[in-house]
């Protein structure tokens, strides 16, 4: 097998190819390496690689296939991880030159996870400052590039790993959703991202929003296919009492729940929330999308939930989160900063008590705007992003479709709602515009949910399947 084969195998291919020793965990390694080590340059999707730690741990990994030792879920598979959360012994920088140095002595808990189940961190990937923004780019590492189109940005804040997926460069990578962070790149990169429900997957060192009782931030996996998104929420999924707003339930199960039909499910298809104003590119292939599910068994219809725009209410809390962490080390790092995340900081920090207060508030008051509309329906499709993926160096979208000085946040209005409640939700490529983007759909699920969101991912890769299709980068 080529290595090009192995670089597009699925993990759970890989790791099956493992364990019936079809192939090495050396040889999946080294075919891995090789494509991050050509393609890397070029794309910017890893901002940091442990490549002799990897290899050692592969050959280490093929010594226990050969003995014969019990081997986990995901036993050899090269895995990245966003660089937001803790690698043990792994720099950690957050995107930030202020932790240009920074090595953690811990794991996080999905990272933990994930290494239990047999999986190798290869190593980081790129992300903007803290998280900051819907598109790659910081300071410290510059731009990840869209594999489809290097003119264009990956998207964020999990833009590195993305891109990872998307080029080959490891089929499995760990990304975190605070307002879209998932869903956003994943759209741009035409793969496959699950932000599973808030506390599903348990929250630790390193990650953002963690021990928060507002925090909309979750932790998800980037893959090119439903099954090993499901896989890995499998192994990463489940209460852990470092996170005390972790989910109580353990040992859950989505890979029984996969199939080709939705018969009994009520669907919902909102092309703009009833308030967006979105791309004709978007609109036109994420319709046509839609159509598919007509032919999956569920009912479906055209309708929006009755709620209003909540992205002052979700900017607001944003603002203060970043203040709050950052603004006693603002004067110091501030020339050293990205400058949208000063004024993102600048202006948390002028938000009034009451004005907070409120925002809290008006997030229970959207929850309960948008709770009949799922007590109706199932899921709702959407586009994932208002607009195609942004040239490198666009960092927001004030224009769409001839509509001028729309507010900052207007270009992702389908995303961060549903940080704002809490529920899972899913990017699935849905096609690409004519000169080569990638456009996603969302498909949201009522809260706790996962399994269904899940299952209507994998049907629709069915019914539209995207994996096959590959950057122009070979």
């Amino acid at each position: 097998m080529s290595d090009l084969e192995i670089c597009r195998m699925s993990a759970a291919e890989m790791a099956k190819a493992i364990r019936t020793r079809e192939l090495s965990p050396v040889e999946i390694m080294d075919a891995v390496l090789s494509r991050i080590e050509r393609l890397n340059p070029k794309v910017n999707a890893y901002c940091t690689l442990v490549a002799e730690s990897a290899r050692e741990q592969a050959r280490e990994a093929e010594t226990m296939v050969m003995t014969g030792k019990k081997l986990g879920r995901l036993h050899g598979v090269p895995v990245s991880i966003k660089d937001l959360s803790f690698t043990k012994d792994i720099r950690t920088t957050f995107g930030s030159k202020m932790y240009e140095g920074f090595v953690p002595d811990e794991d996080a808990v999905v990272v933990e996870r994930l290494k239990a189940a047999g999986a190798i961190v290869v190593g980081k990937t790129n992300t903007p400052e803290f998280g900051f923004m819907g598109v790659t780019d910081s300071l410290l590492f510059g731009p990840t590039r869209n594999p489809w189109n290097l003119d264009y940005n990956s998207g964020g804040s999990s833009g590195g790993a993305a891109a990872a997926v998307a080029s080959g460069m490891g089929s499995l990578a760990i990304g975190s959703d605070g307002g879209g962070s998932i869903r956003i790149p994943s759209s741009f990169c035409g793969v496959f991202g699950f932000k599973p429900s808030f506390g599903r997957v348990p929250l630790g060192p390193g990650t953002p929003g963690s021990a928060s009782a507002v925090s909309t931030s979750c932790v998800g996996p980037i893959t090119r296919t439903v099954r090993d998104a499901a896989l890995a929420m499998e192994i990463i999924a489940g209460r852990d009492d470092r996170d005390r707003l972790s989910l109580p339930e353990t040992r859950l199960r989505y890979l029984p729940s996969l199939g080709t039909d939705l018969k009994g499910l009520r669907i919902a298809w909102s092309a703009d929330l009833g308030y967006a104003v979105v791309d004709p590119r978007v609109l036109e292939t994420t319709a046509a999308a839609v159509k598919a599910f007509g032919t999956l068994g569920c009912t479906l219809e055209a309708a929006s939930p009755d709620a209003e725009n909540p992205g002052r209410i979700f900017g607001t809390g944003w603002g203060v989160s970043y203040a709050a962490r950052m603004q006693d080390r603002l004067e110091e790092w501030r020339e050293q900063m990205h400058p949208g995340l000063v004024r993102l900081i600048e202006q948390g920090k002028n938000v009034l008590a009451t004005e907070y207060a409120t925002a809290i508030a008006g997030r229970e008051d959207y929850w309960n705007e948008i709770r009949p509309f799922f007590e109706k329906y199932d899921l709702l499709l959407t586009p994932t992003v208002a607009v195609p993926p942004l040239e490198v160096g666009q960092f927001a979208v004030t224009e769409i479709a001839g509509v001028k000085g729309l507010p900052a946040m207007d270009w992702i209005p389908f995303t961060y709602p549903f940080n704002m409640t809490g529920q899972p939700a899913a990017s699935v490529p849905c096609g690409w515009t004519d000169d080569g983007l990638p456009i996603g759909l969302q498909i949201v699920g009522r809260r706790f949910d996962d399994a269904t969101v899940l299952r209507a991912a994998a049907a629709f890769e069915q019914a539209a399947p995207w994996a096959d299709r590959w950057p122009p980068l070979d």
